[in-house]
């Protein structure tokens, strides 16, 4: 198995509805924002290659939208998708496998675009089956009225018109090594993935945990459809990733690419923080 980064941009949104009911005054101190209330956030993807497929975990928010859409999402930075996926020696068409965590625009855009004649859409993967939670699909296809403005018709429908759109009903191990799970109070139906490499477990966060500011039980996204949920599943998850060493990747965090997990009186925090290419040179002995 090899795990390559896709880092596809940065971009910026309103640090209150990042951080729902933290009070400013506590969450500037740890993920600081600009004159206008902006926080500066990363998307990154994940690309796995095991066993003669290649599978690729969210896709940003693409290029296709108009210049009013893009006015208020301020893209800056990063190697763009199929840049950083040529940086890992590959291209669209070399994808097998297209996970979606969910299909907020931020995470799954990037895998529909304009046809040539710009009369219709197309995949960009055309070789992938785009993998999504069957509940998360039929919450997003009949999206509640929060939720609407996240979910674009044109980000979604084309992968089922395409024929390559995947549903799955359960918990799965979708390759060997690469496991997915099924979370909900972010939105109905979030995949996690959990990747076991070398003797070691890597969770790519997503939305359940989209920072190391996050980590706090009650630091939460204001777009959290059930934060209730969030908080339940946040200390299930926590717990569990500390007592098994799992390293966290980020999509979003700007300044930690990865973690570990350390106990403290206040609950679980970043332990050692580390890049992606430091949690592949550990050895199955070396706990970090």
């Amino acid at each position: 198995m090899n795990l390559f980064t896709v880092y596809i941009s940065n971009f910026k949104i309103d640090g209150g509805a990042m951080f729902g009911v933290v009070p400013k005054a506590l969450w500037q101190k740890v993920y600081p924002a600009d004159e206008n209330n902006l926080c500066n956030w990363a998307l990154r993807s994940l690309l796995i290659e095991t066993g003669g497929r290649l599978i690729l975990i969210d896709n940003g928010y693409g290029d296709k939208q108009d210049e009013k859409f893009f006015k208020y999402v301020y893209l800056n930075g990063g190697d763009g998708l199929e840049g950083g996926l040529r940086k890992a020696g590959y291209g669209p068409e070399d994808i097998t496998d297209m996970v979606l965590t969910h299909l907020h625009a931020d995470h799954c855009g990037g895998g529909i675009r304009y046809s040539r004649d710009r009369t219709g859409f197309e995949t960009v993967f055309p070789n992938a089956t785009y993998w999504i939670s069957r509940s998360h699909w039929e919450w997003a296809t009949h999206p509640n009225l929060r939720e609407k403005d996240a979910f674009l018709e044109e980000n979604i429908l084309p992968m089922q018109e395409s024929g390559q759109l995947q549903l799955i009903d359960n918990e799965l191990e979708l390759a060997p090594g690469v496991e997915l799970r099924i979370y909900n109070g972010h939105t109905r139906g979030q995949l996690i993935p959990f990747i076991h490499y070398n003797g070691h477990t890597l969770v790519f966060t997503a939305d359940l945990i989209p920072s190391v500011a996050h980590l706090p039980l009650v630091w939460n996204m204001s777009y959290d459809v059930e934060p209730l949920v969030t908080i339940r599943e946040k200390e299930t998850f926590l717990q569990e990733a500390f007592e098994n060493n799992y390293v966290l990747f980020f999509e979003h965090d700007l300044y930690h690419e990865c973690c570990t997990l350390k106990a403290t009186p206040k609950g679980y925090r970043a332990g050692e923080e580390l890049t992606l290419d430091e949690f592949l040179k550990r050895s199955p002995e070396n706990d970090g």
